[in-house]
């Protein structure tokens, strides 16, 4: 059984830094794309990242130059470095992996920025 573990949420001020982790495990055999998601109440779940096998990241719009994902193979995790945050991106953010050609998502962990 494959699973998705978070870390790393939390409450920051404006302007702060965040790192978010994430850890596959279970019975696998490739991991193809990873990548994180957000979604906040009465929303649809929206891309922040994502990082193909081969190291190619994509972000949305809202984080390009403040986000930066990155993995490691061989740990089978994924991380999600997050700097100069703002209100806006309060919001319980998903990881996402695509093992097997299944996709699997984490539980989600809430990532509050206020003062």
């Amino acid at each position: 059984q494959v699973q998705l573990v978070e870390s790393g949420g939390g409450l920051v001020q404006p302007g702060g830094s965040l790192r978010l982790s994430c850890a596959a495990s279970g019975s696998i055999r490739s991991i193809y794309d990873m990548g994180w998601y957000r979604q906040t109440p009465g929303k649809q779940r929206e891309l922040v990242a994502t990082i193909t096998s081969s190291g190619t990241r994509n972000y949305g719009d809202s984080v390009k130059g403040r986000f930066t994902i990155s993995r490691d193979n061989a740990e089978n995790t994924v991380s999600l470095q997050m700097y100069s945050l703002k209100p806006e991106d309060t919001a319980v953010y998903y990881c996402y992996a695509d093992i097997d050609w299944k996709d699997y998502w984490g539980q989600g962990t809430q990532v509050t920025v206020s003062s």
